[in-house]
């Protein structure tokens, strides 16, 4: 009875893993979806950031966390969907991504690193810090999608 019991176990447990790994390969229509539904979404949280620190918006202190918490987040989700499969797809990210990808992942180290910053510095309530940071997340994601992305 025991042994049936782990046999059962055995081949469910290997059943779950063989499915999940085959639901975890994404098609690269499905990637490109996903990549850009999390730069949309990167756009929607740092927008208010940017109004902020070019003082088109006033300094709210709740928002400013709430928004970098968010794009923080965002900011680790995207990269594994630029995968060499989705070259073929409809979309504005460049073949050279693939032909240099260590910059690239430079690049993308950089906003996860930058966005970091944003959280930490927001909580500490420093206006001019924050505004600032604001705008190194610009100029890493407008050097990536001067580099990386169609015009």
């Amino acid at each position: 009875m025991r042994k049936s019991i782990l046999a059962t176990g055995l081949v469910f447990a290997l059943g779950t893993g063989v499915s999940m790994n085959a639901l975890a390969q994404a098609k690269p229509d499905v990637m490109v979806k996903q990549r850009q539904a999390v730069m949309t979404l990167q756009g929607k949280y740092l927008g208010p950031l940017v109004a902020v620190a070019q003082g088109k918006a006033p300094y709210n202190a709740a928002a400013v966390q709430r928004n970098a918490g968010f794009l923080d987040n965002l900011s680790r989700m995207p990269w594994d969907t630029f995968d060499p499969s989705t070259k073929g797809e409809k979309t504005r990210a460049l073949p050279v991504i693939y032909e240099n990808n260590a910059k690239f992942k430079e690049y993308a180290s950089r906003l996860e690193n930058e966005t970091s910053k944003l959280v930490t510095l927001s909580r500490g309530g420093d206006e001019a810090a924050v505004k600032a940071q604001v705008g190194a997340i610009g100029k890493v994601c407008g050097a990536c999608h001067d580099d990386f992305r169609q015009k």
